[in-house]
């Protein structure tokens, strides 16, 4: 995933920039980066924080970087923001998003003659990508309209320049952006929390494929949004951070609707109801809340040091990390029936281990129930998973182990949560996991949870449907 944010400012923008990309630390934990224009031009800074919080390694870039507009970005892949010099202007240019047709993008673009040079080891970066298509057009605003047409996948941006800052929201809106504003300071912004500390309040979001200008003055609207849409559901689930809204729908509250219907048909010998942390923790709370069982937290998160569980490439290393930053209580886990909520089972890998050490810790039942459906496809649009192959997922392989085979025909079978099959393939993940009993939220449900129109929220990961 990733985060950016944007600020055009009557005054210098660099503390707001700073503190509003910070923000948005819990969408990415590879690479940071600040562009400011001033006078002079555009001053950048881009550092990797693999190891290193955000705030630590730009801390000094915020007191010596000058400039009344910025953009700044939280990247989980490329270096950005990138400045680029090119036959409209030179800007500075940050994104968001997935491009599945690269590959052709890049071959069509290296056949007129263009090269690229932001390389990340052999692959090329795909901001620069972005950037080589908005370069064939007449004007930026033209070059961001043919930037979105061209890619398929998913591509929310923001191009400075200095005339002012550009922001386009996803083509399906796959993500989101949404604009705030204050006495002397515009800003746009992927979290919509992002902004309220540094005293900005809301103005609206940015419907999809809607592309703004934003000066000094004013927030001009350059394509107007269509009425297709194809958010993210994972938004709400998983790696949304609990204060924000997306189409105007809370993060917790949603949270709290999900863990409360996943109770209403459930039942259990469970003395007290936990959340995997973080994003479990609100499902739980609601499930508790409808279901009348005590809400508990047998772990506790050390949060001091460790940073989030998905921040190391490799598997090993991310269930070490899973592993050494959950403290158990003992008193609330040994000789207990404990029922355990997570946003979700991705690989199983780091659920499994910490079932495992519950019972290690003495616990009687540990039952699991996944505030989503199984997920049974890659996501292409987003990247959040971090699978490199369908088969890393749980209910993939399990589907491989029942049948013999796992390809989509066969998968299109174990979708629907009525089936026999559907429930063959749960049991078999429960009996593998060592679980009590293990039961998933359904995708109707997950979908009234969240609120908006379900034809406008993104489902492919469960359903394979585009």
């Amino acid at each position: 995933m990733g985060g950016v944010f944007g600020v055009v400012s009557q005054n210098d923008c660099v503390t707001d920039l700073f503190f509003g990309t910070d923000y948005h630390s819990h969408l990415g934990t590879r690479r940071g980066g600040m562009a400011t224009y001033t006078d002079g031009g555009f001053e950048r800074s881009i550092h990797n924080i693999e190891n290193s919080p955000f705030r630590t390694k730009f801390e000094r870039d915020a007191y010596e970087m000058k400039g009344g507009m910025g953009i700044g970005c939280i990247s989980d892949s490329d270096p950005q923001p990138l400045i680029i010099r090119s036959s409209l202007g030179s800007y500075a240019i940050t994104t968001v998003g997935n491009i599945l047709n690269a590959e052709a993008l890049t071959r069509e673009v290296l056949s007129n003659g263009i090269h690229f040079q932001e390389m990340s080891g052999d692959k090329l970066n795909m901001t620069e990508l972005t950037a080589a298509l908005i370069n064939r057009c007449g004007s930026i605003e033209e070059g961001i309209r043919y930037a979105q047409e061209r890619v398929e996948g998913s591509l929310t941006l923001l191009v400075l320049t200095k005339d002012g800052l550009y922001a386009a929201r996803d083509r399906l809106g796959r993500t989101p952006l949404v604009i705030g504003e204050k006495e002397e300071a515009i800003c746009v912004s992927f979290e919509s929390f992002a902004y309220l500390n540094l005293g900005y309040r809301d103005v609206r979001e940015l419907g999809p494929g809607e592309i703004v200008r934003i000066t000094q003055d004013i927030v001009e609207t350059l394509n107007p949004p269509g009425r297709e849409m194809k958010i993210c559901a994972f938004l709400w689930t998983y790696y949304g951070y609990p204060t924000s809204s997306y189409e105007g729908v809370n993060v917790e509250q949603m949270r709290y609707r999900n863990g409360a219907s996943m109770a209403a048909d459930d039942e259990t010998d469970a003395e007290f109801v936990a959340g995997v942390p973080d994003s479990g923790t609100a499902h739980a709370i609601g499930y508790a809340n409808a279901s009348g069982k005590p809400f508990a937290r047998p772990f506790i998160k050390y949060t001091p040091t460790w940073p989030r569980s998905f921040t190391p490439q490799n598997q090993k290393e991310r269930s070490m990390i899973a592993r050494m930053k959950l403290i158990p209580v003992d008193a609330l886990i040994r000789e207990r029936n404990l029922l355990f909520i997570d946003d979700s089972i991705v690989r199983g890998t780091q659920l499994q281990e910490t079932v495992d050490f519950l019972y290690k810790s003495g616990a009687k039942n540990v039952h699991i129930r996944p505030a989503c459906p199984p997920i049974l496809f890659g996501c292409k649009y987003l990247n959040f998973t971090r699978s490199t192959s369908e088969m890393e997922l749980i209910a993939r392989r399990t589907i491989l182990k029942l049948e013999g085979r796992a390809d989509d025909e066969i998968t299109a079978a174990y979708i629907d949560s009525k089936s026999e099959k559907y429930q063959n393939m749960v049991d078999t993940i429960c009996q593998d996991q060592n679980f009590t009993s293990l039961k998933f939220q359904t995708l109707d449900n997950m979908l009234d949870a969240i609120g908006i129109e379900h034809c406008k929220v993104c489902t492919y990961c469960w359903t394979g449907k585009e």
